[in-house]
C-alpha cells in the first residue's frame, strides 16, 4: 500500500491499494491523521473496490470531516487493507 499524506496544496490523503487476487475485491482501509504530539484528531475507514491484479487510488479529505490542515503533522495507514469480499 502506498500513502501520500495531505498538504495545504492538496487537502486529501491518497491511499493506493493493490489487489494480488485473481478476482475483484472490496478492501477496507484505515487512516489516522495526527498532530505533532501524535494525537489522532481524525480517523476513519474507507472501502474501495480493486480489480483483479489491479491497483486503485482512494482520496480521503482532511478538512470537512472534523479535521483541520493546520493541525496535521502526519498520517498513518494500517499497512494491510482488509479484503471484505
Amino acid at each position: 500500500m502506498l500513502v501520500r499524506c495531505a498538504s495545504a496544496d492538496d487537502p486529501y490523503a491518497t491511499i493506493e491499494v493493490r489487489n494480488p487476487n485473481a478476482r475483484e475485491v472490496v478492501f477496507t482501509t484505515k487512516i489516522s491523521f495526527k498532530d505533532r504530539s501524535g494525537f489522532t484528531f481524525m480517523d476513519g475507514t474507507h472501502q474501495v473496490s480493486v480489480p483483479a491484479k489491479g491497483t486503485k487510488s482512494l482520496r480521503v479529505a482532511v478538512a470537512g470531516a472534523g479535521g483541520s490542515l493546520d493541525q496535521l503533522d502526519h498520517c498513518e495507514v494500517q499497512p494491510t487493507a482488509t479484503a471484505d469480499w
